[in-house]
């Protein structure tokens, strides 16, 4: 939560610029961390993942009453394994939050809502451009970097403590939960819920971070070629 209210709040993070700047950081500290995961062995000593979720309970989960069935064109769905899924799902869910958290972000750029202070010596938040891209361009390039560091970290220790102090999502865990202490849910809203609402709660972020992904990109493609999204004002 950490993470995204740093989104939110900040005006030079909310570009899917940055977005996609950080999605290969993501995938570059996924892979880093793969040693961690825990390794399941069948009676011939080879490695296995049966414990995984499994394809139908992951694509279970959200309901499809704007459909009526499973919108999958490419039949994506069906590629690799159940561990494939699970991680397609875990992705989609991260993806989901970031682009949610960017959505909100780049609103409060265009609203000239800002922190109060200085970004960097002699340069106020309130100075920054209004417009998404141009708040980010104009960060300096350390600040960037500091940035995108610790998302780098938190998907890197996550990755960790879901392998060390719980299930990982491709080994029978959760896709999407969150394992860093105090990052998600610092306030608690989620304790006493009961597991149909929590449950609930978890299809509502899907959706609600599928439109944010669609609304996040009709900003960016408007913010770099005016007039590709039609009656979308300049962002």
């Amino acid at each position: 939560l950490l993470f995204d209210c740093i989104q939110i709040s900040s005006p030079f993070f909310l570009t899917t610029t940055s977005t996609m700047r950080i999605n290969t950081f993501f995938l570059a500290s996924i892979g880093s961390v793969a040693a961690f995961a825990p390794s399941l062995e069948n009676n011939n000593g080879l490695a296995t993942t049966s414990l995984s979720v499994t394809r139908e309970e992951v694509m279970s989960t959200p309901n499809t009453l704007e459909f009526g069935t499973i919108w999958d064109p490419l039949g994506l769905a069906e590629m690799g394994s159940d561990e494939t899924i699970a991680w397609f799902r875990h992705s989609e869910i991260k993806h989901g939050r970031v682009a949610m958290a960017a959505f909100v972000g780049w609103w409060c750029v265009s609203s000239g809502i800002t922190f109060p202070g200085q970004l960097t010596y002699g340069t106020d938040f309130v100075s920054l451009p209004t417009k998404g891209l141009e708040a980010w361009e104009a960060v300096p390039g350390w600040g960037k970097a500091q940035m995108l560091i610790f998302a780098g970290l938190i998907e890197f220790h996550d990755e960790i403590f879901a392998s060390r102090r719980d299930k990982h999502y491709m080994r029978g865990g959760t896709p999407g939960k969150n394992h860093c202490p105090g990052l998600y849910d610092p306030l608690g809203f989620a304790k006493g819920k009961s597991p149909e609402a929590l449950a609930r709660g978890r299809d509502v972020e899907i959706k609600n971070g599928r439109l944010a992904m669609i609304g996040i990109a009709g900003l960016y493609a408007q913010a770099s070629i005016p007039g590709a999204v039609p009656l979308q004002p300049d962002c």
